[in-house]
This record gives C-alpha cells, structure tokens and sequence, in this order.
C-alpha cells in the first residue's frame, strides 16, 4: 500500500499530531543547545557569522524533514524514528498497517 493512499481518521489525526509536534520539539531543542554552545565559543565575528550560516542550513533541514502533509507523514515519522527525534511509542494508537509501513521504511532506512 502506497502511503498517498492511506485515509487517516480523526483519532488518528490527534495521534500523529501530538507526535510530530512532539519530534519537532525535540529536534529544535537539540539545535538550541546545539546554537548556545556555539555561541558561547565564539570570539571573533567570523565565528559569529559561521553560526548565522550554520543555523541557516539546520532550519532548512529541519522544513524539509518535517512534512506534515498526510500524504508525507509515514514517510517523515519512519525518519524521525530512525533519526532518534521520535520514539515509536509516541505512534502509539495508530494502526497496525501504519505502523508496519513506518517500520518498513525506517528498516529500509537503515540498509540504505
């Protein structure tokens, strides 16, 4: 089953919602600590601008990683769990074929 096709029900709606939030949560706070730590090393404004640079390549990896089109969310849930922003049982409540397919993918994930 292709995931465009896959319908997702009100409950499951709530679910995945409080999950992407969730992972997204975790993510950006990684990159907070990530910008304080950095920030407090800086010394010369070179340094300073490294960081205006490299915060700008985060933000663009974190809008490209979290989709939150139905159509997307198995494909970006099965890599939020792979890459540790999300937990599976945060997934907790959606059906098994969902989770199945989430767990495909992240299988998948980590061949390739």
């Amino acid at each position: 089953m292709i995931s465009r096709d896959l319908t997702w029900s009100g409950s499951e709606k709530k679910i995945a919602r409080h999950a992407f939030d969730a992972a997204l949560d975790t993510a950006l706070a990684g990159i907070i600590a990530e910008f304080k730590a950095k920030a407090a090393a800086v010394t010369t404004p070179s340094e300073m601008w490294a960081i205006e640079d490299h915060l700008r390549q985060r933000r663009r990896e974190i809008d490209a990683m979290f989709d939150y089109r139905y159509s997307q969310l198995i494909f970006v849930f099965a890599q939020l769990v792979y890459k540790g922003y999300l937990d599976e049982a945060q997934l907790a409540g959606l059906p098994a074929d969902k989770l199945e397919i989430i767990r495909d993918i992240r299988s998948r994930l980590r061949k390739g």
